[in-house]
């Protein structure tokens, strides 16, 4: 199932419908759309550290958590690297990233606290909600291409799980939008890492052209979710590319550093 739209005094943003349904959290997808920074991180930008104006940045998290149903003030903001650590986040560190200094790296975040919001960003890279309902705990993921082979989103699935309680087959997931096969070209070592990682269920979304390959991140994805245990009727996919929609997205791979990022955000209501 696609996400679902949400446009609000120019603001537009997406939902998961099976998140929207179950009613435990607050989530939302960002878009360029209805912020105030000014170019090259026009308009929506909510990426503190690329650049721009800070309090336009600031400005930014009021209105689209203000549109979300999310306290700005308590945000957890990732520190990604392109790695597979997974943070445990607890309220002591409600706020890092925006309003106070980060004090790790990680690309994904969980937790089992309420009004404690999980934040990872986009510029082409896979972004992913995860939310088991009977367990109540949260999860965000920034898997890249890089993140995605190393298998980070099943580690957040079993850290879920090891930590709070989570079964995999109740587990919610919303796959946000980001780079598509039809624009996410590469040489071999893309495909090969994938291969290497997921062997023949990564065949699927790899495609052959000649001296290129084109690969479908989230479908890979959405792969590795499935052999975590995720059932797959709980599983939303955005559709949507980053790199063919710069009207709604910042795409590294369009417009390199210049650039604002989208958010992926989830907060426990």
């Amino acid at each position: 199932m696609s996400l679902t739209t949400h446009e609000e005094n120019g603001l537009v943003y997406f939902t998961s419908p099976l998140l929207d349904a179950c009613g435990g959290v607050a989530h939302g997808f960002s878009t360029r759309k209805g912020g105030v920074s000014k170019p090259p991180y026009n308009t929506m930008n909510l990426a503190p550290n690329r650049g721009g104006d800070r309090p336009a940045v600031e400005e930014n998290y009021r209105r689209f958590c203000g549109a979300v149903g999310i306290d700005m003030h308590r945000v957890v903001l990732a520190n990604q690297v392109h790695q597979t650590t997974v943070l445990q986040v607890t309220r002591e560190r409600a706020g890092m990233g925006l309003w106070r200094e980060r004090d790790y790296t990680a690309d994904a975040l969980v937790t089992n606290e309420q009004n404690l919001p999980l934040v990872v960003f986009s510029a082409d890279c896979g972004i992913i909600l995860l939310y088991d309902p009977a367990a109540n705990c949260t999860g965000a993921v920034h898997a890249g291409w890089r993140g995605c082979a190393a298998g980070i989103l099943e580690k957040a699935v079993r850290e879920l799980e090891r930590l709070y309680g989570a079964r995999a087959e109740r587990i919610l997931a919303a796959i946000g939008p980001c780079i598509g096969p039809c624009c996410f070209e590469t040489d071999g070592d893309v495909p090969q890492a994938m291969t290497e990682s997921l062997g023949a269920d990564a065949a699927p979304y790899l495609e052959n052209r000649g001296a290129k390959w084109y690969v479908d991140l989230a479908g890979l994805n959405r792969q590795w979710l499935l052999r975590a245990g995720v059932r797959p009727e709980h599983i939303d996919v955005s559709g949507l590319c980053t790199c063919c929609r710069t009207d709604l997205f910042w795409s590294y791979r369009k417009v390199g550093g210049q650039r604002g990022a989208q958010v992926a955000m989830i907060s426990l209501r």
